[in-house]
């Protein structure tokens, strides 16, 4: 895997637009570890959208979800674009994760990180309830890392509710990526499950995934400069 910089925050480009993607990318580089791109931006331009962000370091948040082979085959489709990260559903189980990862390895030392989503951030525990899982969010969070990490993940994408619980019971090496995160003073919007981003580096954290705070800021450059330095 290719080291990724210092800075903790992921900047999530969600918009079906090539220019105001590559725009926000040009005004929050100095300040960011990688850009997400993921499922809006994807399946609108595809990799030729990946390869138009100027050789940036990507976050491929495409969250692969079908039978082994067929996410075997998605990971090795997108390996010539380069994605530094790449994310699969744990829920997907242990022989779609092995499968995905053993895919990955076949890039080398440059694979992407495999990482595992485990509980969406919209879900709070009654809307988890009704897909069948009466457990709390919490419980089925570390039900699913400790699947994914055993399969052969690198590390999880989680809830910051869940990052203190995951890093006492996984231990420093399991990688955690964390959406859902908001500066104080910013909207929620459709996440359910909050927090700051010094309150999700504190909590352990690795990288933060922040969208609209900065992508929706007057000034994006400085929105992330902001967020940057709260993390150190």
């Amino acid at each position: 895997m290719t080291l990724i910089g210092a800075s903790r925050v992921i900047v999530a480009l969600d918009t079906t637009d090539l220019e105001r993607a590559a725009a926000w990318a040009a005004a929050t580089a100095p300040h960011v570890a990688l850009f997400k791109l993921g499922l809006e931006f994807f399946l609108a331009h595809g990799a030729a959208g990946v390869r138009a962000m100027a050789g940036r370091p990507i976050f491929l948040d495409l969250k692969l979800h079908d039978i082994p082979n067929t996410v075997a085959g998605g990971v090795r489709a997108v390996l010539p674009l380069a994605p530094r990260m790449l994310t699969i559903h744990a829920a997907g189980g242990a022989a779609m994760i092995a499968a995905a990862r053993q895919a990955a390895d076949s890039a080398g030392e440059a694979r992407p990180m495999i990482l595992a989503v485990t509980v969406l951030t919209s879900l709070d525990a009654a809307a988890l309830a009704s897909t069948g899982v009466t457990d709390a969010p919490a419980v089925q969070v570390l039900r699913l890392a400790r699947l994914a990490l055993s399969a052969g993940a690198d590390g999880l994408v989680c809830s910051p509710q869940e990052v203190a619980m995951l890093r006492s019971a996984l231990g420093p090496d399991a990688k955690l990526v964390v959406p859902g995160i908001r500066p104080v003073g910013s909207a929620a919007g459709d996440q359910a499950r909050i927090m700051t981003p010094a309150e999700a580096v504190a909590a352990g954290a690795d990288w933060i995934v922040v969208g609209r705070p900065i992508t929706g800021a007057d000034d994006p450059g400085a929105a992330a400069a902001a967020i940057d330095a709260a993390t150190r």
